[in-house]
């Protein structure tokens, strides 16, 4: 598996993610990730543009305002979206978080079964004493195809919300 050495810092620590550096015009892997105790691949995601917006940890402060403000701005998309958080997070404090949060524009899937989606979108963190994924969004067409991607240089900033929403409402209409 591809290791990428100094691809992203925490609090201007370096870290190496492991897996590919994806880029717009790449095909989606494939993943494996939970959404409660339901298996969820990429293709029982509906074919129809899709934001992954992928957080470290749902109780931690930045990804908590990440989760919230998307859920706050994907409303106005209404069904011509797919959106999710995905994070090493149990899906059970996944939950927890959403329902006390009212996030009803994501659906949560977890990476705790295998890490596939973070060793395949080159999100795992690897060299940590637990396991967490580097801030990213990933925007995928109806047919699978990336059309942004942003990884985010330091875990602990914020992505850039408007390149990503602009992204999404440019394959949305």
């Amino acid at each position: 598996m591809q290791k990428r050495a100094n691809a992203v810092t925490f609090k201007g620590n370096p870290l190496t993610l492991v897996g590919p550096q994806l880029k717009a015009g790449d095909k989606a892997p494939d993943f494996v990730c939970l959404k409660g105790l339901d298996l969820v691949k990429l293709g029982d995601t509906p074919a129809k543009p899709r934001l992954f917006s992928v957080v470290p940890s749902l109780d931690t402060p930045v990804c908590n305002q990440q989760t919230k403000k998307f859920n706050e701005t994907l409303a106005a998309f209404g069904d011509k979206v797919a959106s999710y958080t995905v994070s090493l997070d149990l899906p059970f404090a996944q939950g927890r978080f959403c329902g006390a949060e009212n996030i009803t524009n994501l659906t949560s899937l977890s990476d705790v079964h295998d890490q596939s989606f973070g060793k395949n979108y080159g999100v795992l963190i690897e060299g940590l004493p637990l396991a967490l994924l580097s801030r990213a969004i990933f925007i995928l067409d109806k047919d699978g195809k990336i059309s942004y991607v942003e990884y985010v240089p330091e875990v602990a900033s914020h992505p850039n919300y408007d390149n990503a929403l602009a992204a999404l409402k440019a394959l949305a209409g």
